[in-house]
C-alpha cells in the first residue's frame, strides 16, 4: 500500500492544481467577457462633444465617442498597414483643426498601397469617431522612417509631436466630407484578445492527461505488487 501512496497523492495533488487553473480562467473569461460588453457599448454610445485638453485622460477617456468639424490641414502620418482582401496600405493620421482652433490627430482609417502618393490637400469633414490611444508599440518597433513618411505603428505622443498637436486622437468611424480614398476603419473589440476558453480548455485537458497518467502509473505499480 505504502507504494501507492506517494503516486497518488502526486496524481491527486496535480490534477487539483490544473483544474484550479482552468476554473480560474473560466473566471477570467467571465470578467473579460465584462469588459468587453462595456468597451461595445462606450464605443457605441452617443457622441460628445471634444473634451478640453485639460482633461484628455487616456483611462478615463479612451473609446469615448466624440463628433467634431474642421478640416485636415494637408499634413499627416502613414503608418504602414494592410487590410484582408485588400492588402498593403497605410493607416493616414492626419492633423486636424476643429472649428475652435484646437488641433488634434484624426486617424482617417485605411489608404491603399496605390494612394500613397495621392495628393490629399486640406479638406473640411465632419468626424464620428471615438478617442484612442493604442498600445502598439513596444521595444521591436522600428523607429519611423521619416525619410520614406512611414511609420510602423500609432504613438500618439509622438505623432503629435511631429504633426505639432494635442495629443489627443480620434479614430473616424464615419465621415462627412471628400474622404479622398480614405475609408475609415471604426473601433470595435474584435482586435482585443480574448483568449481565456482556450487556456482553459488547455488546462482541463492537461488534468485529464494527468490524471491518466496517475491511474496508468498506480495500475503498474499494483500489477508489479501481483
Amino acid at each position: 500500500m505504502r507504494h501507492i501512496v506517494f503516486p497518488l497523492i502526486l496524481g491527486v495533488g496535480g490534477v487539483a492544481i490544473l483544474l484550479s487553473l482552468g476554473f480560474w480562467q473560466l473566471r477570467r473569461l467571465e470578467w473579460k467577457e465584462t469588459i468587453l460588453a462595456e468597451i461595445s457599448a462606450r464605443i457605441d454610445d452617443v457622441p460628445h462633444e471634444l473634451p478640453p485638453a485639460a482633461d484628455a485622460d487616456p483611462e478615463a477617456l479612451k473609446y469615448t465617442p466624440v463628433q467634431v468639424d474642421g478640416a485636415t490641414t494637408g499634413e499627416e502620418i502613414l503608418v504602414l498597414s494592410g487590410q484582408k482582401g485588400i492588402g498593403p496600405g497605410y493607416e493616414v493620421i492626419a492633423a486636424f483643426e476643429t472649428g475652435a482652433g484646437r488641433r488634434v490627430l484624426l486617424d482617417r482609417g485605411f489608404l491603399p498601397e496605390a494612394g500613397r502618393y495621392a495628393a490629399r490637400p486640406p479638406v473640411p469633414l465632419i468626424v464620428t469617431g471615438n478617442l484612442h490611444w493604442p498600445a502598439e508599440v513596444d521595444s521591436y518597433t522600428p523607429a519611423p522612417d521619416l525619410g520614406a513618411g512611414v511609420w510602423f505603428a500609432r504613438d500618439v505622443p509622438a505623432m503629435a509631436a511631429h504633426l505639432k498637436t494635442e495629443p489627443l486622437l480620434i479614430v473616424a468611424s464615419h465621415v462627412a466630407g471628400d474622404a479622398q480614398g480614405v475609408a475609415p476603419v471604426p473601433l470595435g473589440i474584435t482586435g482585443i484578445p480574448n483568449d481565456h476558453l482556450n487556456y482553459a480548455i488547455t488546462w482541463f485537458l492537461l488534468a485529464a492527461v494527468w490524471s491518466g497518467m496517475t491511474a496508468f502509473l498506480l495500475w503498474r505499480i499494483r500489477q508489479k505488487q501481483i
